[in-house]
């Protein structure tokens, strides 16, 4: 007597998978459905960014203080050189240019933390990728938002300083949340972006620091775009003034202090602030998303 034949003989694979109602292990979903796994996970990604805040100094004697003093270290660094040696304050008043460098210190610093926890988003947490099934996104998110609630801490020092120098608090204050909140997407972006570049090429980690300098010399960090431009061709200074980093800058500098006033800062800029936040953080999720089933393999 023979055996009857397999009622699987002859199906190809996919057809097998059809038949058992089998699907590819990590799989990319459709984007909606990823957004809304996304979604499912806020808790996890608001646990995971307050897990690593808590840890990234806890073996330093000061603990949390360096989320204040290293930006304070950086401003006063590059006071005493650029300010005092190079007179990079030319055009304003110590009481204007030290809360000027101060808020541009610690709103940069927010943008390059985020760019440069999310090159290792993915590389720097592989156990975690290929231990549990979750939208990989969670985490380039949640570095992002960790920069957020270390900026947010650092702010009261910020305010301190520019009330310190004659600023007030008034009504241009309130322009603080959107512009920290059009930033904030904008650094996701950047975050998910460098994440899956990152996944790809580890080696991108030790590039980004020179790419993050030769931003932050060219984003008005320790000098005022328009004045040391003054000689050069108008679209020179119009680029270095439109880059996200500078226009993220200047917008909060004119939140913040009395005396940086309307014609400091580009025009259109809070479409240009918007623009930006709007281009890189949907670009940057789609661009994640795309690669989505390759994270954590090979």
């Amino acid at each position: 007597m023979t055996a009857s034949p397999s009622p699987d003989e002859g199906l190809t694979a996919a057809q097998l998978a059809a038949r058992y109602g089998l699907a590819v292990s990590g799989a990319r979903p459709p984007l909606r459905e990823y957004v809304r796994q996304l979604w499912g996970r806020r808790h996890f990604i608001m646990a995971f960014s307050r897990a690593k805040l808590a840890s990234q100094y806890s073996q330093a004697r000061l603990g949390q203080l360096w989320q204040v003093a290293t930006p304070l270290l950086n401003a006063a660094v590059y006071f005493m050189i650029f300010g005092l040696l190079l007179n990079a304050g030319r055009g304003m008043s110590k009481e204007v240019y030290i809360p000027f460098l101060v808020t541009g210190v610690f709103v940069f610093t927010f943008t390059q933390s985020s760019v440069m926890t999310g090159v290792r988003a993915i590389s720097g947490n592989l156990g975690l990728v290929r231990a549990l099934h979750f939208p990989r996104a969670s985490l380039p998110i949640s570095f992002a938002l960790q920069q957020l609630q270390q900026l947010l801490y650092s702010m009261l020092v910020l305010f301190l300083v520019v009330i310190g120098f004659g600023s007030y608090p008034d009504a241009s204050w309130a322009l603080i949340v959107p512009v920290l909140a059009l930033q904030f997407c904008f650094n996701s972006g950047l975050a998910l972006i460098f994440a899956r570049a990152g996944a790809k090429t580890p080696d991108l980690a030790q590039l980004m620091p020179f790419v993050m300098r030769t931003w932050m010399y060219a984003s008005g960090v320790m000098f005022s775009i328009p004045v040391f431009l003054a000689d050069k061709p108008q679209w020179v200074a119009n680029i270095l003034q439109w880059n996200p980093a500078a226009i993220y800058m200047d917008l909060m500098r004119f939140a913040l202090i009395e005396e940086y006033a309307a014609e400091n800062l580009p025009a259109h800029v809070w479409a240009v602030a918007g623009g930006w936040a709007v281009v890189v953080a949907l670009g940057g999720f789609v661009y994640f998303w795309q690669a989505e089933e390759r994270y954590g393999r090979g």
